[in-house]
């Protein structure tokens, strides 16, 4: 018997019906890790100014080798976890980010985005357009979450314009941790650190802001 006569719709072969998504559960997630990976961020700071500090001190004969080997080891403390944190809070954040897209196509329709469902990931990853692809997509997603259009972007284009000063400045840090010769080298090291670690901390703190914007939209409009 046809479900139609029964008031149902048939559904068209082939075509999936799309949900809205919870996005809560994955926001609090990447808040979480977003937030101690700006606290690690800290840290590497610290360590960077104990290094120029014990070097000065130590050239200066006031400190001694074994407080050279303790600056070492307060360092190594603070960067061992690097690549395993940086990737838990990434991958956080892009289920977080790939649930909010679905429920903004739901919302304003999948036109109102500027680039496919695959550039939620692959954004991040390609050469040269990740200085701008994500940030559409992360817009977009704003744009059709806000209940009223066209919401603000202020607040995203802060965040972009930080993060991609970060991200310009950090091979820079690495390159001058791994080659501190002198005095000179680790002050201007120390330096650097500051700017970068300030980056971070303000990218982070708007990148959060805007998760917990777009959440708590999408989740009134259910």
């Amino acid at each position: 018997m046809d479900s139609s006569q029964h008031g149902t719709p048939a559904k068209p072969v082939g075509v999936t019906a799309q949900r809205h998504r919870p996005v809560a559960g994955a926001a609090a997630a990447a808040t979480i890790l977003i937030l101690l990976e700006l606290v690690r961020e800290i840290f590497v700071t610290v360590a960077n100014w104990r290094d120029y500090f014990v070097i000065r001190d130590y050239l200066a004969g006031t400190a001694t080798e074994a407080d050279l080997d303790a600056a070492d080891s307060f360092s190594a403390l603070a960067t061992w976890p690097t690549l395993p944190e940086w990737i838990a809070a990434g991958v956080a954040f892009l289920i977080w980010l790939w649930r909010a897209r679905i429920n903004a196509e739901l919302l304003a329709g999948p036109a109102a985005h500027r680039r496919s469902r695959g550039w939620v990931v692959g954004a991040w990853m390609a050469p040269v357009v990740n200085l701008w692809y994500p940030y559409q997509v992360v817009s977009d997603i704003w744009q059709s979450s806000a209940p009223r259009r066209p919401a603000p972007s202020a607040l995203v284009n802060a965040w972009w314009a930080l993060f991609v000063a970060a991200t310009l400045v950090k091979p820079v840090q690495w390159r001058l941790a791994s080659h501190l010769e002198s005095e000179q080298d680790a002050l201007t090291n120390a330096n650097v650190s500051t700017l970068l670690t300030a980056l971070y901390l303000a990218a982070g703190a708007l990148v959060i802001l805007i998760i917990r914007r777009i959440t708590a939209w999408q989740s009134r409009a259910v």
